[in-house]
């Protein structure tokens, strides 16, 4: 390699990094912009269903990525949890969008870490919940709580139960197994 005295050299780390972060800028927005078109895709199937909140009766909704399964069982699913927020009727409508758009827009900023989500229509309450693959991971699931409490725009009050699914299993408790006596 041979010395350079002439200064060119700093030139050209200038334009090297100049180059890297034009291309982490393009990165950024070729990103958010496959992020903006995976939502309005979903948009055009999402305008024609039924609002949980028109729904009537005992219904759940299920979204989770393509291959994973909405069920404890799934390997995607097996080692996480999910964030329960029960809901006062006529706000599931609302919160279910935000919170699927916030997915679709990886506004979660966990990487691979949600699954899906769940929206549960019951007779004297709404449930929301999101799903995670890693329920030992305490600082994902603090950073899936604090998002979600920010995109459904819920009252600091707002009680939040996270629930590891090795848990769930243990007690057997399911929405999709959850009885309403009157």
């Amino acid at each position: 390699m041979k010395d350079d005295d002439s200064g060119d050299h700093d030139q050209n780390e200038e334009n090297s990094t100049q180059k890297d972060g034009e291309k982490e800028k393009a990165e950024r927005e070729k990103s958010q912009g496959g992020s903006k078109r995976k939502v309005e895709q979903f948009w055009r199937f999402y305008s024609h269903m039924v609002r949980p909140g028109d729904l009537t009766g005992h219904s759940d909704f299920h979204l989770f990525k393509e291959g994973i399964k909405p069920m404890w069982e799934d390997d995607a699913n097996k080692n996480g949890g999910k964030w329960i927020i029960r809901l006062r009727k006529g706000l599931a409508s609302r919160c279910w969008e935000n919170l699927i758009l916030a997915m679709l827009g990886e506004q979660f900023m966990v990487g691979e870490e949600i699954c899906g989500a769940v929206v549960s229509v019951r007779f004297q309450e709404d449930i929301i919940s999101i799903w995670n693959k890693t329920a030992s991971d305490q600082a994902t699931t603090a950073r899936i709580r604090d998002t979600l409490r920010r995109v459904l725009n819920l009252p600091p009050n707002t009680i939040m139960e996270y629930k590891t699914h090795t848990d769930s299993i243990k007690d057997n408790s399911s929405f999709r197994n959850t009885k309403i006596t009157l």
